[in-house]
């Protein structure tokens, strides 16, 4: 007989050995679940390391009465590994937590409450604050909400369609039904992997729950601490992350217009680009190239003008021919 519990909790990684004990050990201690029936499951995204070796350690001495479960997905790419997570949670909620998010120990009651008092919500996403291994450079607020920190104050707030703002994966809590009426088998991001820049699955997903009448909010009660490594701060990993960004544009921002409109509105996007590329060199200058993060909105731009040729050339020309 299948069992089938209040909540489920997916992680899903690549190579987090190192990662996992702590995330792991924050839920082993989750607090207010005693009445709440609710599971653990770690997502491996076909890692190389030791992630399976330590998930099962934790399993042979994991007394706590939520389960604690292994799936491997070979396919590797995020969306695939949030898909396996849909396929084997036993929960009609299912919360994200990435591996290097780190909850607080209220936050699996609190995600559970926000589904009972907002029926509505197919999604929901948490407070995440940054947890920085060194400080960043003094204005990197302006580019800090790419790297899935999300602090939009302390009440509950409806992502409004017309606003094209929407919360992170990291945190995120998805209703299963929301997803099956929403999200494709075959979205067009899939999540960076090696040889493939494109990331936003996110985006893309979330798109698609909203456009069809779900709503998305931001719960302040799911706090959550993303520890960010001094090596995500590198001109070498943010430049080509912003690029990711730029090119996977062109999906996320068609997914809810409407096919008659849509050469109208790549037109409106195109121009508006190239605005927006003109005006950060008239103010800054100099410093699109030296300062590092006025060098990644200026890659951002770049990449969001050109993403439409981009994901035709390179995704769906290749789509047409397999």
């Amino acid at each position: 007989m299948t069992m089938y519990f209040d909540f489920t909790v997916a992680i899903p990684t690549y190579n987090g050995a190192k990662r996992l004990p702590a995330l792991l050990e924050r839920l082993s201690n989750q607090t207010d679940t005693h009445n709440l029936s609710w599971e653990v499951i770690v997502i491996d995204n076909n890692s190389n390391d030791d992630t399976e070796k330590v998930v099962r350690l934790y399993q042979d001495n994991w007394p706590y009465p939520h389960l604690l479960k292994y799936f491997f997905e070979p396919q590797q790419g995020a969306a695939y590994a949030r898909k396996k997570a849909i396929q084997e949670a036993k929960s009609e909620l299912i919360g994200f937590l990435d591996d290097d998010n780190y909850p607080n120990l209220n936050w699996v009651i609190c995600a559970y409450n926000f589904a009972q008092k907002y029926p509505t919500a197919g999604a929901y996403g948490s407070q995440i604050h940054p947890d920085w291994e060194v400080e960043p450079p003094e204005n990197f607020q302006r580019i800090s909400a790419f790297l899935a920190i999300t602090e939009r104050g302390n009440l509950p707030l409806k992502y409004e369609p017309s606003k094209n703002l929407l919360p992170p994966s990291a945190g995120l809590v998805i209703r299963r039904q929301a997803w099956l009426d929403s999200v494709p088998d075959n979205p067009i991001l899939t999540g960076r992997v090696t040889g493939n820049m494109l990331t936003s699955e996110d985006l893309e997903m979330l798109s698609y729950i909203q456009k069809s009448g779900w709503e998305i909010w931001y719960n302040p009660e799911m706090e959550i601490f993303h520890k960010i490594p001094s090596t995500r701060l590198k001109r070498e990993y943010l430049i080509p992350f912003f690029r990711g960004i730029g090119l996977s544009r062109s999906v996320t921002r068609m997914v809810s217009v409407k096919s008659s409109i849509k050469p109208f509105a790549l037109l409106a996007y195109l121009l508006n680009d190239t605005r927006k590329i003109l005006l950060h060199i008239l103010k800054y200058r100099s410093k699109v190239t030296t300062d590092l993060v006025t060098a990644c909105e200026m890659q951002l731009f770049l990449s969001s003008l050109v993403s439409p040729f981009y994901i035709w050339t390179k995704v769906l020309f290749r789509r047409k021919n397999i």
